[in-house]
């Protein structure tokens, strides 16, 4: 008998139960199209909803990963969403975490551990530049790629994000976060006590506590008496043992300071001589990088063995553009399957749109539009093509790839997706640039409520497609 496999929205196949939280359930999947490992975290929704204060946090966390794209973060593929339950496709991490290597082996050597340790700041300043502090950094939080041995900074639940339009992360007491959160052994003493804290000194902080449980194979702060090690923290009291190099001290005593403001900054860490030995920045996404796009992404590898697909031929793939399935259409379209319309309370940047000019005639209008918003086009296939600002942003050029999908003779749509450049910028690109330049030819945007005009207010064609959400997973021999 062959084996049963569970295919969820006719894209992943759902594996072997990884991890259970209090809300949710993580599993391996493997994507159909690529072959690419992932992991499936699945919440229910009527969980969210009971919790005080967990659409805020899935919300956030959500916001977040789309801001933090690095290589040494663990990548959110994307967010899909059902009647009854949320999903994050996240890239799957082989190697397990971090704490356990600790909890297994002791103390790392110190090459090791200076490398995970360039890593971690590598992320974490990443994630500074972008407003968000993570607030929880500890080696459960780590994780360590099976294949490559690069860590990856997880779990941004407990994040702070703050926004751009404040500009207030720079300093001033509008830019100090005041919930108590994280784990007490790795918090900063400004996280305990009553006032406000800026967010970036105290992950700094929680820096230094990793370094030191990675060369120690300990916890610098840990007592059995849960008051009497915040008192060690508050003081910042510890001790090192006699195996720590005289300059691994210096770094860690000037990362483990109680004052923040005599904490030192990320930029002087990176400065550092203990720090800067064998280190190796990590690579910058750049234009030619192609970002997984729930739709749009053409598979990199064969098709999965267990799903028989059909492939184009090439000429076919170049000069055509690709369908759109009911499925995928009514998926991306749908306020049923759209999280902003049950999370989101401010409208947020569109990154598709359909339209009744066909394919061919939408793109060339796209392409005329990139080159009156001052951006190089690049044709990458017919029905595809790459856009670059002339201009440097905060994170270099924007770059996105606009992608037309045909559903019909006479509706199409097109997908935006960000290749490099700064998030906050591009989200101004759809919103500002975008939208205006092609409102003469757009239908629908994703996730606007009133914009059709032939919409009579009924969406049960679109919710149910003939079965109901218990269905969203369904088995196969």
């Amino acid at each position: 008998m062959a084996e049963e496999k569970r295919i969820l929205f006719e894209k992943y196949e759902v594996g072997r139960l990884l991890g259970t939280g209090t809300f949710a359930k993580v599993y391996y999947g493997k994507e159909i199209s690529t072959g690419d490992d992932v992991a499936i975290k699945i919440i229910g929704k009527d969980h969210v909803a009971k919790r005080h204060g967990m659409t805020e946090q899935i919300t956030r966390e959500i916001s977040v990963m789309r801001l933090v794209r690095h290589p040494n973060i663990v990548e959110l593929r994307e967010v899909l969403a059902t009647k009854k339950k949320i999903f994050f496709v996240m890239e799957f991490i082989s190697g397990g975490e971090l704490f356990e290597r600790l909890d297994k082996g002791g103390k790392l050597p110190e090459d090791l551990a200076r490398r995970y340790f360039q890593q971690l700041i590598s992320a974490v300043d990443f994630c500074h530049s972008r407003g968000v502090f993570h607030r929880d950094i500890k080696p459960e939080n780590l994780l360590v790629d099976g294949n490559t041995g690069d860590l990856k900074v997880s779990d941004f639940g407990l994040s702070a994000m703050l926004l751009p339009e404040g500009e207030s992360h720079g300093g001033g007491e509008e830019a100090l976060l005041r919930t108590r959160c994280g784990t007490p052994a790795y918090v900063a003493p400004e996280v305990l006590r009553k006032k406000g804290y800026d967010g970036a000194t105290a992950d700094i902080w929680s820096c230094g506590v990793v370094l030191y449980a990675l060369l120690a194979g300990f916890l610098p702060f840990l007592d059995e008496n849960v008051m009497a090690m915040y008192t060690k923290i508050l003081k910042a009291d510890f001790e090192f043992p006699p195996w720590f190099s005289p300059e691994s001290k210096k770094l860690i005593s000037k990362l483990l300071v109680s004052d923040p403001s005599k904490r030192i900054s990320i930029s002087e860490i990176t400065r550092n001589s203990w720090f800067r030995k064998n280190f190796k920045p990590p690579m910058a996404f750049t234009i030619d990088t192609p970002i997984p796009s729930p739709i749009s992404s053409p598979p990199d590898h064969p098709p999965s063995k267990k799903v028989k697909m059909k492939k184009k031929s090439q000429n076919e793939e170049d000069v055509s553009p690709r369908s759109f399935n009911a499925f995928d259409f009514i998926s991306s379209m749908s306020s049923g399957f759209d999280l902003s319309s049950l999370f989101e309370k401010k409208p947020r940047p569109k990154r598709m749109f359909t339209s009744r000019l066909p394919a061919k005639r939408l793109k060339e209008r796209l392409e005329a539009a990139a080159r009156e918003m001052d951006m190089r086009v690049k044709h990458v296939r017919d029905c595809k093509m790459k856009l670059q600002m002339r201009k440097e942003g905060r994170k270099g050029r924007l770059s996105v790839t606009a992608e037309v999908f045909e559903v019909a003779r006479e509706v199409s749509i097109v997908e935006f997706c960000k290749c490099s450049g700064d998030s906050l910028e591009y989200q101004r690109f759809c919103e500002d640039d975008v939208r205006p330049a092609l409102k003469d030819i757009v239908w629908t945007w994703q996730g606007d409520n009133n914009s059709n005009p032939n919409d009579d207010g009924d969406d049960d064609h679109h919710h149910n497609n003939g079965h109901d959400d218990d269905d969203d997973i369904v088995n196969v021999i």
